[in-house]
């Protein structure tokens, strides 16, 4: 059984400058919901982050919301936070997915998320992962977008020497009549 293999855990990043967290919760399963939010508040207490919650009606509203708010708010990162769990149809099939690549695409573009929703066959499923003195995966979603935004403060404090990287600049063949380089 898989909850009795021990996983490594990182440590909490420490940050010299304060970070705001956002987490965007799907409560509609709510007792999961508030079980996965305590984690991420216990988290963001341990690591010294301010910590807003919006919340949205399904998971599938996730990444959306998180794109909102990456593009109109200031946030280091994000927490996702939800619960779906497979029924009789192949709807469960498709918020998994999208959800998960929508966050994915998010992450991509340099957004420090991290995945709280959890995807389970079962309600008891579910509870064990929520358990704010267990398993908890929002907690362990908190400590995932916390990482990224430490290591994106970190690379942003790197200069760039790659030539490539100095200017947006695209020459196909020597230099155009009239193009200036200043």
């Amino acid at each position: 059984m898989v909850s009795n293999t021990p996983h490594y855990q990182l440590a909490l990043p420490e940050f010299a400058d304060p970070v705001r967290l956002l987490a965007v919760v799907a409560p509609y399963y709510r007792d999961i919901a508030d079980g996965l939010l305590a984690g991420v508040r216990q988290t963001a207490q341990q690591a010294g982050a301010a910590l807003d919650i919006v919340e949205v009606p399904g998971a599938l509203e996730i990444p959306g919301a998180i794109a909102l708010a990456a593009r109109h708010a200031h946030y280091d990162g994000y927490v996702a936070l939800g619960c779906v769990i497979r029924g009789e149809t192949t709807h469960y099939d498709t918020v998994c997915n999208d959800s998960s690549r929508g966050l994915t695409l998010l992450g991509l573009q340099g957004i420090c998320i991290g995945n709280g929703i959890l995807t389970v066959e079962n309600i008891e499923q579910a509870e064990v992962r929520a358990d704010p003195e267990g398993q908890n995966k929002g907690g362990g979603a908190a400590v995932a977008a916390l990482h990224l935004v430490a290591l994106a403060r970190k690379w942003a404090k790197t200069p760039k020497t790659d030539a490539l990287n100095e200017r947006d600049l695209i020459r196909l063949a020597g230099q155009l009549e009239g193009q200036d380089r200043t």
